[in-house]
């Protein structure tokens, strides 16, 4: 009971696999979250068996509460505790605004905003049996600033955050620090959705001030620090990673 663990969500690739390796390397036991594809979850899973930590692969939409539900009852049920939840699934429809219909709406809430609460929730309930934890949600800067075709992602966006400060006081008697961490634009595979891929990367490259776009390993490095005991008293903040390219008019 005393081996600490972590569910991070959608970490079959991309940054939740990075922060998933980052943990199982600081000596947490996993939980690999998917949505489709499972053989990436497994070699994820067989990643970090071999860094010398257990993992378990658990398939779950997390935009349903009731599949939320029985991931978190897995988590019980093989490890009896939970100490950290990473909230870093995510999906949306990129669509100009005029083009956007009620299911691609309810689709990307669900998914990236909805699964925050109720995820939050259960993972509360299990951290509560060990004395606390952390969580950690991935946010983007369209949560802030506009971003062409990224209507319903910029706006669940910025319910992941509002969301993240909510969570941070009324979990805090808990002994639960929640935050949350926002990259620009970074090269994943979800990017590759974009239909302006190439010319976001491009322009995030040029206009950065830092030289280079983000990686997935500079969102994994903000994130390990939040989920850190240095980042104890750090509550309902948005840790902003993009080389500084928001400071920009």
């Amino acid at each position: 009971m005393s081996q600490k663990v972590a569910v991070v969500t959608g970490s079959s690739r991309g940054i939740g696999k990075q922060i998933a390796l980052r943990l199982a390397g600081l000596g947490y036991d996993l939980v690999i979250n998917y949505a489709r594809s499972k053989q990436p979850a497994l070699d994820t899973a067989a990643e970090i068996e071999a860094l010398g930590q257990k993992a378990i692969v658990v398939k779950a939409n997390v935009g349903k509460p009731e599949k939320l539900k029985e991931l978190f009852q897995t988590v019980e049920e093989e490890y009896g505790r939970l100490d950290v939840f990473v909230n870093n699934a995510a999906s949306g429809v990129l669509r100009p605004l005029m083009e956007l219909e009620e299911n691609h709406w309810d689709w990307t809430m669900d998914i990236n905003a909805k699964a925050l609460l109720f995820g939050a929730q259960e993972a509360a309930k299990l951290m509560a049996k060990s004395g606390g934890g952390r969580i950690v949600s991935l946010s983007s800067l369209g949560s802030i600033r506009y971003l062409p075709n990224y209507t319903t992602v910029g706006v669940s966006k910025a319910a992941v955050e509002a969301l993240t400060r909510y969570l941070a006081v009324e979990l805090a008697p808990m002994n639960i620090a929640v935050n949350a961490v926002s990259g620009g634009a970074v090269d994943t595979d979800a990017l590759t959705h974009f239909p302006n891929r190439e010319e976001l990367l491009a322009d995030a490259a040029k206009r950065t001030p830092a030289g280079r776009v983000v990686e997935p390993a500079d969102l994994a490095n903000a994130a390990i620090f939040l989920l850190s005991d240095e980042a104890n008293m750090v509550r309902g903040q948005t840790l902003i990673v993009d080389g500084g390219i928001s400071l920009l008019t």
